[in-house]
């Protein structure tokens, strides 16, 4: 069965939830502890045995498409500088001078062939490799060979570049996307233009990852945004591992997928129908039709906040002026929209949780896609390798 057959009988079904009033369920009802949110422990645990060993975003394939492009980064407190040598395969490692520890280059982007360090001057290929010193008369020997910059491990596929942020920890990137990435890779997000960026600020990273897990909460927190487009409970979930596809139905499925043959349901995302891709364990990815937006979200230092990067990219570059202030302006709207309504709330979810009020939070079995997440964050961060992996 072709990639369009499987996303048209995913609409069908979307649609035969809006007809009769049901949606994607799970067994039963499921409880997580509110520490889950809001121990240090628990939270230490989950970046040593998830975050620091899983292939991370780093970068989308459209932020550096040519030879020479950088982006220097933080990413789970480590500076990270991702580079495409001249052959334009990808490197990365991490973003300090192996001479005195100092901060190669600022977090942004750019294009530059070596890197000259900027306390003492050190130069470094875009591959990492340690190409001079400064003044070595005076300095003393060194093993060039040995004072490159730290690798990190990394691989580019889907649109994406993946890194792990512990040196020398390799992955296989096809066996950890699975299905999903057939999903990114029928849209050659390689070849999109780079938009832009925004960032934000919000509750535990687990709790701004639930908003994008249901949609049980379109009509009271999305009235006038969200909510007039898509159905609020009626959700459908597909797992690829970890990863989830999740589709919501429009309000006007109906008359949407009425004026096309069946055949060609798979062929209309947008057209009646929306998806929310999942990346686990930080990445949510929705394709709109006027822009799409991946949202990356960063653990902070304690429990109860993240950071979030909102990175946006589209098939086509501005065509004018009015187009690329049009871009600017749907960036903007959507930043807004998960910033206000979205982190808005969670920020509130996380200092009732904080407050010692509740022991756990529940989750129904409407909300099946945020169950799976929740088993899957257990299980890995228990690391226990004769246990078998959650399904959905």
């Amino acid at each position: 069965m072709g990639y369009h057959d499987v996303i048209g009988q995913e609409a069908e079904k979307m649609l035969e939830y809006v007809e009769t009033g049901t949606t994607d369920s799970a067994p039963d009802t499921m409880e997580v502890p509110a520490s889950a949110y809001t121990d240090p422990a628990y939270c230490a645990r989950e970046k040593a045995e998830i975050f620091m060993k899983m292939p991370l975003l780093a970068a989308l394939t459209a932020e550096m498409p040519n030879p020479g492009d950088y982006k220097a980064m933080d990413l789970m407190g480590k500076p990270v500088l991702i580079t495409r040598k001249s052959d334009g395969t990808v490197a990365a490692m991490l973003n300090v001078c192996s001479h005195r520890g100092m901060i190669l280059k600022p977090e942004g982007h750019g294009n530059a062939r070596r890197f000259s360090c900027p306390y003492h001057a050190w130069t470094y290929a875009n591959d990492g490799k340690l190409i001079g010193v400064a003044e070595p008369q005076k300095f003393g020997p060194v093993c060039k060979e040995e004072r490159g910059l730290t690798q990190l491990p990394v691989a580019e596929a889907g649109g994406i570049i993946w890194v792990c942020l512990t040196p020398g920890l390799e992955f296989d990137i096809t066996a950890h996307l699975g299905g999903m990435l057939d999903d990114l890779e029928a849209y050659d997000l390689g070849s999109w233009h780079y938009c832009g960026s925004r960032r934000i600020y919000g509750p535990n990273w687990k709790i701004a990852y639930d908003g994008y897990l249901e949609g049980y909460h379109f009509a009271a927190a999305h009235p006038t945004t969200i909510h007039p487009r898509s159905f609020s409970n009626i959700m459908n979930f597909t797992a690829f591992g970890p990863h989830m596809r999740v589709g919501y139905p429009q309000v006007r499925i109906k008359e949407a997928l009425g004026a096309i043959p069946r055949a060609e349901w798979g062929e209309h995302e947008n057209e009646g129908y929306d998806f929310v891709r999942t990346i686990f364990p930080n990445i949510s990815i929705f394709f709109a039709p006027e822009i799409t937006q991946v949202a990356q979200l960063i653990p902070d230092d304690t429990p109860g906040s993240n950071t979030t990067n909102l990175m946006f990219i589209r098939r086509q570059p501005p065509k004018d002026e009015a187009d690329a202030a049009s871009i600017e302006g749907m960036m903007d709207w959507l930043r807004d929209v998960v910033n206000d309504e979205d982190y808005g709330v969670g920020l509130q979810v996380q200092k009732g949780l904080e407050s010692g009020a509740i022991p756990s939070v529940i989750f129904g079995r409407n909300e099946r896609g945020n169950q799976y997440f929740h088993k899957y964050v257990d299980y890995l961060q228990r690391a226990d390798p004769n246990e078998a992996p959650p399904l959905l």
